[in-house]
């Protein structure tokens, strides 16, 4: 089965009762954890966005404790899970400043890892990774934005 287009999704929408569109949602939100989540984050998140950041760091934090610390690769991926997962909430929010918070929270958290990640070449080469990626998204926000953004970057990259 070939998937229609928006476009199409959107005149057939428009064509619907109430009722019908809440059946969907919810038949939607069965199907996948994403769906779910979305909805959740549509429903009762986005009216407080500072909350909803606030919640996804406390999230990133409690991955950032269960790392298992036994090798670099070990710690490696648990890094792209977490920035995975960083990704996915920020997806949710569509907000660029959103986005640009939850992954200088993460590179505060490799910063602040121990085993420290500049020891090993291959995690440090992930952290500036990580860095210039921020950098970039940083450069698409308001003057004022990225001027305090810009201040906590420099914090990163100097100490």
């Amino acid at each position: 089965m070939k998937a229609v287009t928006i476009k199409e999704l959107k005149e057939e929408l428009t064509d619907i009762t109430p009722e019908e569109l809440r059946g969907l949602c919810l038949r939607l939100a069965r199907f996948k954890k994403e769906n779910k989540e979305l909805l959740t984050y549509l429903l009762f998140e986005s009216s407080d966005e500072v909350l909803y950041i606030e919640s996804v760091k406390r999230e990133v934090d409690r991955q950032f404790i269960v790392i298992n610390r036994k090798s670099n690769y070990l710690i490696k991926k648990s890094f792209r899970k977490i920035l995975r997962t960083i990704r996915k909430y920020a997806r949710y929010s569509q907000k660029k400043e959103t986005e640009v918070e939850l992954l200088v929270h993460f590179c505060t958290k490799l910063k602040e890892f121990n085993p420290s990640i500049h020891k090993n070449s291959g995690l440090q080469s992930f952290y500036n990774k990580q860095i210039e990626a921020v950098r970039k998204k940083v450069t698409l926000l308001h003057e004022d934005l990225q001027f305090d953004y810009g201040g906590e970057l420099n914090e990163l990259t100097i100490g």
